[in-house]
């Protein structure tokens, strides 16, 4: 079964980018085990205000669990397992 993982992101952030960076390889490492979906807050208001200020955030949808920025690739690891 593939693990559903949410990027709350948004267009012309530099970090949302640098999280993409870190996503990528992991989740090609194992592509039948992730799924990502990409979501740009700045279409949802509700989005806007949850996540305006700590994006990237990088959800598990099994779990509920988020991950905040800063995360390097260590904490991603750990969080993705």
């Amino acid at each position: 079964m593939r693990r559903q993982i949410r990027l709350f992101e948004t267009a012309g952030c530099h970090l949302c980018k640098d999280a993409l960076a870190l996503l990528a390889p992991r989740l090609a490492l194992a592509p039948d085990s992730f799924e990502l979906e990409r979501v740009d807050i700045a279409e949802q208001d509700d989005l806007v205000e949850r996540y305006g200020v700590t994006i990237p955030v990088v959800k598990r949808l099994d779990s509920g669990a988020e991950l905040n920025w800063p995360f390097g690739p260590s904490e991603l690891e750990t969080f993705l397992r």
